[in-house]
């Protein structure tokens, strides 16, 4: 048994070894490159949300009030938020445009100015045959004139413009809702949308589930992205095995995503926007529990700030939990409980936005195999984000030099403390150093004792 301990104690204390000699490799205190960027992340990258305020009428039954959401928005520091623009509830009888009582919610909070607003324009109208997907000429013609209404009501609020939403998994149901009638449309209704707002975004996809991007992949081929001012994606693997619910899955098939856009569009800066993510709390097989969505909501966050040539905005589903049941994932999703009280995951969105928001360029490190590290660099000084990828494994880092202006913090802690000479916790929730005026130092790493 000795020998075993010992063999134990040798393998542990050359995995700490190689740890440092990894982090010392990565050469932390070296600043980050130069920043080509003049403006601060948050003015590249949105950040949103998604909220229900077009669906469901007046009254919404998944408990959605546009009083209360835009506190919500403004508590959580977030730049735009992601709702329904229901054709059958903008055009009346007669043909007649505008914000009706259906829309009454949608149009407190799109004219609040609390963030700026990514608008589906979708679903069939029951006065227009063939609608529901438009798949003939009369129909995409009423569908482009709507959306060019729509445009037009929200014009002051600067809105982007989604083009349906998960065309592709309504295309397992039913064959009109093709590649080549999503195509079809796209051409009609993104020139009367740039017509009314040149310079408002109009994004194709709102991509559903898509295993081995089969239907991603055809309608790249269709040339779609001519069309098309940005593409969006929607990302979930909270039904996936337990290790693979986590950001490194997400951002891993993100980057795939990236590389198809890349290859079709010429671009490796073709604006892409993640529409959809997230995880749910439910505590049926598929949630996870409330930290873990904290932890992983805030790397994706952090990560985010590494892609912002490419990647123009990420929307977390969503704003609130839409129901009460708790075995029910689709109740679940929310930073907010459905009574409004805030989950974990609020203050984790609002403290590693408000980390990460103000900096000019951020690189993503390993310093192990599997902790991660954000290094990024501001107007105010450096900045590192650390965490741990295994949530079963913990670490600690230390500054290996002085700097009597760091600290660190993690995302919902209402305090700093002093950095130097102290060694950090590295686990799943992201470890967050900031300098004052300076660079971060170097850092040595070594498995939590």
């Amino acid at each position: 048994m000795k020998s075993i301990a010992n063999a134990l104690t040798r393998r542990r204390w050359l995995r700490e070894l190689r740890i440092v000699a990894a982090a010392a490799a990565i050469g932390l205190a070296a600043p980050v490159a130069q920043a080509e960027n003049t403006r601060p992340l948050d003015e590249r990258l949105l950040l949103g949300v998604g909220t229900h305020q077009g669906l469901g009428g007046p009254v919404s039954s998944r408990g959605y009030v546009p009083a209360t959401a835009v506190g919500q928005i403004k508590q959580l520091g977030l730049t735009a938020f992601r709702d329904d623009f229901p054709w059958s509830d903008f055009e009346l009888p007669g043909r007649r445009m505008g914000f009706t009582a259906q829309l009454g919610r949608l149009e407190t909070q799109v004219k609040s100015g609390v963030a700026r607003p990514f608008l589906i324009l979708a679903f069939g109208h029951h006065l227009v045959p063939n609608s529901m997907p438009p798949t003939t000429d009369e129909a995409r013609q009423r569908f482009a004139d709507y959306a060019a209404a729509a445009a037009q009501s929200v014009a002051q609020q600067q809105p982007i413009f989604e083009l349906w939403n998960e065309w592709n998994m309504a295309a397992k149901k039913s064959d009109a809702f093709s590649v080549e009638n999503y195509l079809a449309l796209a051409k009609v209704t993104r020139p009367v949308v740039k017509r009314v707002l040149p310079n408002a975004p109009f994004v194709v996809g709102a991509i559903g589930d898509d295993p081995g991007w089969v239907w991603t992949q055809r309608m790249l081929q269709s040339g779609v992205l001519q069309y098309a001012d940005g593409i969006s994606v929607h990302l979930y693997n909270f039904c996936m095995a337990p290790s693979r619910r986590s950001s490194t899955e997400i951002i891993d098939r993100l980057e795939a995503f990236r590389r198809l856009v890349t290859q079709a569009s010429g671009n490796p800066d073709f604006p892409i926007y993640v529409t959809e993510t997230g995880w749910t709390t439910a505590s049926a097989k598929c949630g996870v529990n409330e930290q873990a969505q904290a932890d992983s909501t805030a790397q994706l966050i952090l990560w985010a700030s590494t892609a912002s040539s490419w990647l123009k905005g990420m929307w977390f589903y969503e704003l609130k939990d839409s129901g009460t049941n708790p075995a029910e994932p689709e109740d679940n999703f929310g930073l907010f409980r459905f009574d409004n009280s805030p989950k974990p995951v609020a203050c984790a969105v609002r403290g590693s936005w408000a980390f990460i928001r103000s900096t000019l360029g951020a690189e993503r490190k390993k310093l192990a195999d599997d902790v991660v590290s954000i290094r990024a660099a501001s107007a105010a000084g450096g900045k590192v984000a650390i965490w741990s990828e295994d949530p079963n494994r913990r670490y600690e880092v230390r500054l290996k030099s002085e700097a009597p202006n760091a600290t660190f913090a993690h995302p919902c802690d209402d305090a700093a403390s002093p950095a130097s000479g102290v060694w950090m916790p590295v686990a799943s929730t992201p470890l967050l150093i900031s300098t004052n005026g300076g660079t971060v130092p170097a850092l040595e790493i070594r498995a939590a004792r």
